[in-house]
């Protein structure tokens, strides 16, 4: 294998030689599923990065939303935590797919986060209690022992899943603009 511009190099596997420029480039989808605009400009520095990041990130989210109510966090916070995790996947992607295991679609997970919200908030009025009231629930969990809970978290469950359907609608909405311009332009996938 030789290096330098404008030089050519052999693969291992016998294939034909590629222009040096060009050795290191993805020349398959194994990020994300789904049609990548051009795959000679994609980053595998990026793609390997989300491949780390993105899962850290949504963990991240989630102790903010456990921790929201004994320090700095919440469903607000947790959920736009979140909902950056889901722009850097797309971005690494190029594809509003997030997945083919996964595909959640926006408007079940905004009206589920607004059930779950909406919900939290009116039981307390059906055991005589002001509306959006909380309390402490307490259970012995065999392998944790004592747990405690607010009921409060049930409320910011529902604001993170209404933050992260609006984050994956906005990006459903931008990506599908952006397609219909790039192909109105006559720039093809």
């Amino acid at each position: 294998m030789t290096d330098g511009p404008g030089l050519t190099s052999r693969l291992n596997d016998g294939r034909d030689p590629v222009p040096f420029e060009e050795w290191d480039r993805p020349r398959g989808e194994w990020l994300l599923s789904g049609e990548c605009r051009r795959p000679g400009d994609r980053s595998l520095l990026l793609e390997m990065t989300t491949r780390a990041v993105f899962p850290t990130v949504l963990v991240f989210s989630l102790y903010l939303l456990l921790v929201g109510h004994y320090g700095p966090g919440g469903g607000f916070s947790a959920g736009l935590v979140a909902g950056l995790a889901f722009v850097l996947r797309y971005i690494a992607g190029g594809n509003a797919d997030f997945g083919a295991v996964v595909s959640p679609r926006a408007p079940v997970v905004i009206g589920s986060g607004l059930a779950v919200a909406l919900v939290t908030g009116l039981v307390p009025a059906a055991f005589g209690a002001p509306v959006l009231s909380t309390t402490k629930l307490a259970a012995d969990v065999p392998l944790f022992g004592p747990v405690e809970l607010q009921t409060s978290l049930f409320l910011d469950v529902g604001v993170y899943l209404l933050i992260v359907g609006v984050v994956l609608d906005l990006l459903r909405a931008l990506g599908d603009g952006i397609e219909r311009d790039m192909d109105d332009a006559g720039e093809a996938l």
